[in-house]
C-alpha cells in the first residue's frame, strides 16, 4: 500500500466543530455501520433535511475512510424557485468544503404524473453521472418515513410482494449499487443534523400539496397511527414480508444462474426452455431482471407488459417484441434478449 493511502485525511475545522455534538456523533456512528463501503460513491442532494444530513454524514465518512466522493444536486425546474434553491444549496455545501455540481432536467415538463416522472428523470441524470465517472455506488437520502410511504403507495397500486418491499437498503441496477443508508433513521433526527450543521434546508411546498399521492398517503399514515397502527407494527409487517420475498428471490437467482446464459461478444442473453418451467412469480421476476439487465433501464418494465410477453411465450406465438430497451425473440425453444439499438 502506498504512503498516500496510509495518510490520514484532516477533517476541515468547520466540519469538525459540528461533530462535537453528542447526538450528531451518535447518529454518525449508526450511519457508518449502515453504509460500510470502501469504494468511491456519488451522493444525491435535493436540499431537503434528509439529503443535507446525508451530505454531512457522507462527507465525514469519506474523510475518515479516505474515500473519493462526489455530490450532485438535481434541479427539476418544476418550480420557478428551483434554480435559485439549487444554487443556494450548492453555495452552502461549498462553505462546508463539500463541492457539488448541479444537474438540470431540461425540456418540456409533464402536466400529470409529475412526481413519478421527475423521479425517473432524477435517476437517469444520476446514473448517467455515475457511469461517466466510473463510480458504481449511488447514495440517496431515503429514510424511515419514505419506507412506509412507499409501502402504502405500492399497496394502492396493487403491487405484488416484491413491490411492497421494494425500498431496500441496497439495490443493484445494472452496474450501479443504489444505497439507502438512512432507512432506519427518523426524519426528526435528520432535521436535527441539518439544522445543527448547516442551519438550513429547503422546504418544498409540494410536501403539503394534497394533489400529490404521496402527500395524501402521508396523511393516511398519520390517521392509521392515531387508530393504533404505529410505525413499530408497520416495520414488523415489512420485516415479515421481506422474509417471504427473500425466499422467492432465492429461487429467482437460482433460475437465472442455471437457465440464463449471457454472451458478452453479442451482448445478449439466452433463456432456455427450463427457465420458464417454474411458478409464475419466479418466471415473472426472472425475465423482468433479464430485461432490466440487457436494457440498462433504471425503472423495471410494467407488470402488464411482462404478462403479455410471458403469455406470448407460453402460447408459442412470440416472434419479435421490443420492451424496456430490449429486442425479445424466440428461436425454437430458446428466448433471446438483446439490446435494442
Amino acid at each position: 500500500m502506498s504512503p498516500k493511502n496510509l495518510s490520514v485525511i484532516k477533517i476541515p475545522k468547520i466540519l469538525e466543530e459540528k461533530f462535537s455534538n453528542e447526538k450528531v456523533v451518535k447518529l454518525y456512528n449508526t450511519f457508518k455501520k449502515k453504509l460500510d463501503i470502501k469504494e468511491s460513491f456519488v451522493v444525491a442532494v435535493s436540499g431537503g433535511s434528509d439529503s443535507m444530513a446525508l451530505a454531512y454524514l457522507t462527507k465525514i465518512y469519506s474523510l475518515k475512510n479516505n474515500i473519493r466522493c462526489r455530490y450532485f444536486i438535481v434541479n427539476h425546474k418544476l418550480r420557478k424557485e428551483s434554480t435559485d434553491e439549487a444554487n443556494q444549496v450548492k453555495k452552502i455545501l461549498n462553505n462546508f468544503n463539500i463541492k457539488s455540481e448541479i444537474l438540470t432536467w431540461n425540456g418540456k415538463k409533464p402536466k400529470t404524473n409529475i412526481q413519478s416522472l421527475a423521479r425517473k428523470a432524477r435517476y437517469e441524470l444520476l446514473f448517467s453521472k455515475c457511469e461517466q465517472l466510473k463510480i458504481n455506488n449511488l447514495i440517496t437520502g431515503h429514510h424511515l418515513d419514505d419506507l412506509f410511504e412507499n409501502f402504502f403507495i405500492r399497496m394502492i397500486r396493487g403491487s405484488g410482494l416484491k413491490g411492497l418491499v421494494s425500498l431496500e437498503k441496497k439495490t443493484k441496477i445494472g452496474k450501479i449499487n443504489l444505497i439507502r443508508p438512512l432507512l432506519d433513521f427518523n426524519k426528526k433526527d435528520l432535521e436535527l443534523i441539518s439544522n445543527h450543521v448547516f442551519n438550513f434546508f429547503v422546504k418544498d411546498p409540494s410536501n403539503k400539496d394534497i394533489k400529490y399521492k404521496r402527500i395524501r398517503i402521508r396523511k393516511l399514515i398519520k390517521e392509521f397511527k392515531e387508530a393504533g397502527l404505529d410505525k413499530a407494527k408497520l416495520f414488523l409487517t415489512l420485516k415479515n414480508l421481506k422474509k417471504s420475498n427473500q425466499a422467492i428471490s432465492f429461487y429467482v437467482e437460482k433460475n437465472k444462474r442455471i437457465n440464463a446464459f449471457y454472451f458478452d461478444d453479442k451482448k445478449e442473453l439466452m433463456l432456455n426452455e427450463n427457465f420458464f418451467n417454474h411458478p409464475y412469480e419466479v418466471v415473472f421476476r426472472s425475465i423482468t431482471d433479464s430485461i432490466r439487465l440487457i436494457g440498462g433501464k433504471y425503472n423495471a418494465v410494467r407488470g402488464k407488459q411482462i404478462d403479455y410477453i410471458l403469455d406470448k411465450i407460453s402460447q408459442n406465438s412470440l416472434k419479435k417484441e421490443t420492451l424496456g430497451g430490449c429486442l425479445i425473440k424466440k428461436v425454437n425453444q430458446t428466448v433471446i434478449i438483446s439490446k435494442e439499438y
